[in-house]
C-alpha cells in the first residue's frame, strides 16, 4: 500500500515538474539580429509615402514587412506619441498626455517608475538588462530629449536640423556600431505646419526624409553591420490641414515598416499595430524582458520563422472619399459660389466598390 502511494506521489511530482518546465520555457529569439536602428519621422503620414517619390521606403516595404494602418495614441500630438513609442505604453500609463508635459511638471503620474522617477523606456531596458550594449539617441526636436533619462544612453545628441541629425547618426553608427540607435527627424512635421499636409512642399519634405534614410542604411553598410541590422521606420502622427492632435484617420494613422535582418520579405502586416508596439518589438528582437507595466505587444508575425497570427476580427475596410470638382484647394471643401452662369459639378468615385 505504501509503495503504491509513493509511486503516485512520484508520478504527480514528475507531472508538476514537467508542467513547470513547459510554462517556464524561454520564448525563442529571432535569429540574425545583432543591431537595431529605429528611424522616426515626425508627422509623416501614410499619405506622404503614397504620394511622394520615396524609392527607399518603397523598397523597404517591398522587401520587408509593413502596414500603412498603424495607429497613434490620443491625443495625436508629438510628446504623447514619441513617449508611447519608446515606453511601450499609452498616455494613461506613462502620463505624457500633452506637449506641455515635463518630468517634474505634469498632472498624471506614471503608474510605475524607475530609480530616476520616470516610466521605463526601451533605453532603460538596454541599460538594466544589457549594460554592455552601446545605445544612442540622435534627434532633430529637442523636445524628444526630455522623454528619456540621459543616463540610459551612451550617446545623446540634439542635431538641431535634419541634415545635422543625419550626419551625427551616420558618424555614430560608423564609429560605434551600436546595438541600438534611435533617430528622430522633424522636418516633415515642419512642412505640414508651415505649408500644409498634402501639399507639394509636404511631399518634398517626405522625399527628403527618404533620401536621409538611405544615408543611415548606407552607414550600416560602411560599418559592416548591415546584414545583421533590423530597421524600423515609423512616425508619431499624421496631419490634417496645418496641424494635428485630433481624432481623424489622417492624423491618427501612421506607417510602420520593418526591414532587414530577421524580417520577412514582402510581408503585409495584417495584425493591428499601435504606437506602443514599437518598443516591445525591439525588446523581442533583442531578447529583453518586457516590463509588466508595458501594454504593447511585439509584431511577431513579421519575423522570419514565426507564423502570421490568426485573426478573428479583420481590419475595417477603408475607402477613399469621393472626389468632387471643382476642387477648392487643399483644405477647403469643394463647392461654393461661382461668378460664371453655370458650373459643372463632377463627383468621382476613386474606389472599385460603391456608387455615388
Amino acid at each position: 500500500m505504501f509503495k503504491k502511494k509513493l509511486h503516485k506521489v512520484m508520478i504527480m511530482t514528475t507531472g508538476i515538474l514537467l508542467l513547470w518546465s513547459c510554462s517556464s520555457k524561454k520564448e525563442k529569439v529571432p535569429k540574425g539580429i545583432e543591431h537595431i536602428v529605429v528611424i522616426g519621422i515626425d508627422g509623416m503620414s501614410p499619405n506622404g509615402i503614397q504620394n511622394a517619390n520615396t524609392p527607399t521606403l518603397d523598397s523597404m516595404i517591398q522587401n520587408g514587412a509593413a502596414t500603412l494602418h498603424a495607429r497613434s495614441v490620443l491625443p495625436s500630438s508629438s510628446s504623447p506619441n514619441w513617449a508611447s513609442m519608446i515606453m511601450g505604453a499609452d498616455t494613461e500609463q506613462h502620463g505624457v498626455t500633452s506637449n506641455g508635459w515635463e518630468k517634474f511638471d505634469h498632472q498624471l503620474p506614471p503608474v510605475v517608475v524607475t530609480e530616476n522617477g520616470t516610466f521605463p523606456t526601451i533605453f532603460t531596458l538596454f541599460k538594466d538588462q544589457q549594460p554592455e550594449a552601446h545605445v544612442g539617441a540622435i534627434y532633430d526636436w529637442d523636445g524628444f530629449g526630455r522623454l528619456f533619462e540621459k543616463s540610459d544612453v551612451d550617446f545623446d545628441i540634439d542635431g538641431d536640423h535634419e541634415d545635422k541629425t543625419t550626419e551625427e547618426a551616420v558618424n555614430y553608427i560608423k564609429e560605434h556600431k551600436p546595438k541600438f540607435t534611435f533617430m528622430h527627424l522633424d522636418h516633415v512635421d515642419h512642412a505640414g505646419h508651415a505649408q500644409g499636409h498634402g501639399t507639394p512642399d509636404y511631399y518634398l519634405a517626405v522625399e527628403k526624409a527618404d533620401s536621409l534614410i538611405v544615408e543611415i542604411v548606407n552607414a550600416t553598410k560602411d560599418a559592416g553591420i548591415f546584414e545583421k541590422t533590423m530597421f524600423i521606420v515609423s512616425a508619431d502622427h499624421g496631419g490634417l490641414g496645418f496641424g494635428h492632435g485630433g481624432e481623424s484617420l489622417a492624423e491618427m494613422e501612421i506607417p510602420f515598416i520593418m526591414y532587414g535582418a530577421g524580417i520577412k520579405k514582402g510581408y503585409k502586416i495584417e495584425e493591428t499595430v499601435y504606437q506602443y508596439d514599437n518598443a516591445p518589438t525591439i525588446a523581442y528582437a533583442m531578447d529583453l524582458q518586457i516590463p509588466q507595466a508595458w501594454i504593447g505587444r511585439p509584431v511577431k508575425g513579421a519575423f522570419i520563422g514565426n507564423e502570421a497570427p490568426k485573426l478573428i476580427y479583420k481590419r475595417k475596410e477603408q475607402i477613399t472619399q469621393p472626389k468632387i470638382l471643382p476642387d477648392a484647394g487643399y483644405f477647403e471643401p469643394a463647392g461654393g459660389v461661382f461668378k460664371a452662369d453655370s458650373v459643372a459639378v463632377v463627383m468621382q468615385n476613386a474606389n472599385n466598390v460603391g456608387e455615388i
